[in-house]
């Protein structure tokens, strides 16, 4: 025991504090975050089904729930959340093709699938709100 060499100080490992974040690291906490928002949003979606499916109360009982500010809010970020998550998931897809590992591509599919996720939430809602019209 006396003859063991001396002990090692090895650095600690850096934690968040340390690391400058970077717009693919955020992206790819968006993309854990949206997935388990979408655990929420199928609750939502289980409400209306059930509400469709049992009385025309319940119905209206979700609807005036959707309808009211907060709800649009809830449905809107439902809504971005999914099509964030899909396009995430086709940002995974091309990786698994072996394309997109360099630096500058990873950046522009990260900016692709935000900005992309954007346009389309907005586009689905525009469709929406004018067939509703």
């Amino acid at each position: 025991m006396a003859d063991s060499p001396p002990r090692i100080v090895r650095p600690i490992s850096p934690h968040l504090q340390i690391y400058r974040p970077l717009f693919t690291m955020v992206m790819s906490i968006v993309h854990r975050i949206t997935g388990m928002a979408l655990y929420f949003g199928t609750v939502l979606l289980v409400w209306w089904l059930l509400a469709a499916a049992s009385s025309p109360n319940a119905y209206t009982t979700f609807a005036n729930v959707a309808g009211s500010w907060i709800g649009r809010l809830v449905l809107l970020g439902f809504t971005w959340a999914l099509i964030h998550h899909a396009l995430g998931g086709v940002r995974h897809l091309i990786w698994d093709t072996i394309h997109g590992f360099g630096p500058k591509e990873r950046v522009l599919l990260a900016k692709a699938t935000l900005a992309g996720s954007i346009a389309l939430t907005i586009i689905v809602w525009a469709i929406g709100l004018a067939v509703k019209s």
